[in-house]
């Protein structure tokens, strides 16, 4: 069969193929009985309507932003913060008649593609961590913002001081009295060598300046200034890397738990991590916190509710401050770098040391 186009209607209908558009696109543009009868000849034809492409190249608009996360897209619906992200992000998208283009990284090579082809008016990145990503976005040569790091000059920004909460959180045990800490590092998926631990330079504190990492590396940072502060010997403390997800952080607190003597805190960098830290504590008969303190970050909703000390920092709020940078870009300075407040919210995880 002949393929329908708007000109096959409007043949039909006797008018132009302008008027024809109009009727799909800008339906004020017509008196009611015109556009009634040019729908009943679409109907009758069997027309889909206007191609989506090239309604959008007419426009010079697609009406769609894409956020791209560095993990798996199934992490976007599981992780509370990034719940909480998009929540903020999609206000503002709903008030200006925008859709949201959500894609992760499933393997590498894959989410390039998908960015490449993405139809899409500019992209928001969701703690890219300094991914490689971050080099594809930039080559669309779109609006951009990041959020949670890295801070790329001349892009909008949206973050926290993550170094200086991470040194209060820390300091927050230390001051307890505290001195066998063990920590537990977000390090992205990206970042990680199967079977082995974080790339030599990922712990390196002497590459961790400013905004130029991503927060996971910036809050050892602030963990080690802490700590260092107080006189531990940094090289005694044990690290373990993992992701941000609740099952896979078990693993690294199973790890530090079998350690001999126990540590009597542990710093995780996320509220998820905290929370596969308190899993395996009730598991194992470890009281909290009288044997054992747990601090996280974030702050998400469950975090109250199990008691947990954390940095609490603006997550519903980022998703909205980043969408307004995105979708009602500012004359004044098409560039801002927006830190959020933070504050250490102290709650029943921690407690002196027995």
């Amino acid at each position: 069969m002949e393929r329908v186009t708007l000109q096959t209607i409007a043949d039909r209908v006797g008018v132009s193929r302008t008027t024809v558009s109009n009727a799909f696109s800008r339906p004020d543009q017509l008196k009611q009985e015109l556009r009634q009868r040019i729908m009943e000849v679409a109907e009758e034809l069997d027309y889909p309507g206007p191609n989506p492409a090239a309604r959008t190249l007419r426009r010079g608009r697609a009406g769609v932003i894409g956020v791209v996360f560095t993990e798996t897209l199934s992490y976007a619906f599981a992780d509370s913060y990034a719940v909480g992200f998009l929540r903020g992000l999609s206000r503002v998208a709903e008030q200006s008649g925008t859709g949201l283009h959500l894609i992760g990284w499933p393997s590498p090579g894959v989410a390039e593609e998908v960015i490449g082809d993405a139809v899409v008016d500019g992209f928001c990145l969701f703690s890219p961590e300094a991914h490689p990503l971050v080099e594809t976005v930039m080559r669309r040569r779109l609006p951009v913002v990041t959020v949670d790091h890295p801070y790329v000059p001349g892009v909008p920004f949206v973050g926290i001081e993550d170094r200086t909460a991470a040194s209060e959180a820390a300091t927050c045990l230390l001051e307890l009295g505290h001195r066998r800490i063990a920590i537990i590092a977000a390090q992205p998926m990206a970042a990680q060598s199967p079977g082995r631990g974080p790339e030599p330079a990922w712990l390196d504190i002497d590459l961790v300046a400013g905004h130029r990492f991503g927060a996971g590396r910036a809050r050892v940072a602030g963990y080690h200034d802490a700590c260092l502060k107080a006189g531990l010997n940094w090289s005694d403390i044990p690290i373990y890397p993992t992701t941000n997800d609740r099952e896979i952080a078990r693993r690294a607190a199973a790890r530090i738990l079998d350690l001999d003597p126990r540590p009597t805190a542990v710093i995780a960098a996320t509220d998820e991590i905290a929370f596969g830290v308190m899993d395996v504590a009730a598991q194992r008969g470890i009281d909290i916190p009288g044997e054992l303190s747990v601090v996280g970050f974030d702050d998400v909703p469950a975090s109250e509710p199990a008691g947990l000390t954390t940095v609490r920092q603006p997550i519903t709020e980022k998703g909205t401050t980043a969408g307004r940078l995105l979708l009602e870009p500012s004359q004044d300075d098409p560039a801002p770098c927006v830190l959020m407040d933070h504050r250490l919210i102290v709650r029943r995880t921690t407690a002196p040391p027995a």
